[in-house]
């Protein structure tokens, strides 16, 4: 298990974003959704190749300790060392969990999505390395981030509430409006993508998403 573990524990608010070619837009977006109240940001470029993610990765990093967040990287556990990102964020078609920390090392993240009751037992019954730190629970409901990937919906969140001893996060079409909707299911941490990205306001739309998950239900510190 990682050493970030109780620090995981305790996190409400992922914040997922591209690099971007945009150096200054990017660097803005990610110190409002951390000033806002992010515990995690995630370098996610599905169509970046390696000098790219590379040339990224610093200012995530930067942003990241400036706030005591936690810096994840996507799908890439081969470069966790390399962007000096504290782990690895793995689909279940990406590199198995395992694997994934065996190549970022025995003290990074690894997460773990899932988008089905069995997958989320699966990763429950995993021991050892295998075992994720966290999983994301998803998509609650139909992202364009995830293009051909059906909701998983709000019942999918209910049996995470039910049954996940992992931390978890809701993920998928979550913002300010439906932000009850999913924690009324049971949910205590969200990844964002598009709430924060594309908000005239990321600074407000964070603090609004932090603010509903700790007033509604607020997660032991």
């Amino acid at each position: 298990m990682s050493k970030h573990s109780e620090q995981i524990e305790r996190a409400r608010l992922y914040f997922v974003c591209e690099g971007g070619e945009d150096d200054g837009a990017r660097d803005r977006l990610l110190e409002a959704a951390l000033a806002g109240g992010a515990d995690l940001i995630q370098l996610r470029d599905k169509d970046a190749d390696d000098d790219r993610i590379l040339a990224a990765a610093p200012a995530f990093r930067a942003a990241a300790d400036r706030h005591g967040a936690l810096f994840l990287i996507n799908d890439r556990p081969d470069l966790v060392v390399a962007c000096k990102a504290d782990g690895v964020h793995v689909g279940q078609d990406d590199t198995p969990v395992a694997e994934a920390r065996e190549l970022a090392g025995p003290e990074a993240i690894v997460g773990l999505s899932t988008h089905s009751p069995e997958q989320l037992r699966a990763a429950e019954a995993a021991t050892g390395d295998a075992r994720p730190d966290y999983i994301s629970v998803g998509p609650v409901w139909a992202t364009p981030t995830k293009p051909g990937r059906p909701a998983a919906g709000i019942e999918y969140v209910k049996t995470a509430a039910d049954e996940a001893e992992l931390p978890w996060f809701a993920i998928g079409g979550i913002e300010p409006g439906n932000l009850a909707v999913v924690v009324a299911a049971g949910a205590t941490r969200v990844v964002v993508v598009r709430a924060i990205r594309d908000a005239d306001e990321p600074e407000a739309v964070a603090s609004s998403l932090v603010s509903g998950l700790m007033v509604t239900n607020p997660v032991t510190e």
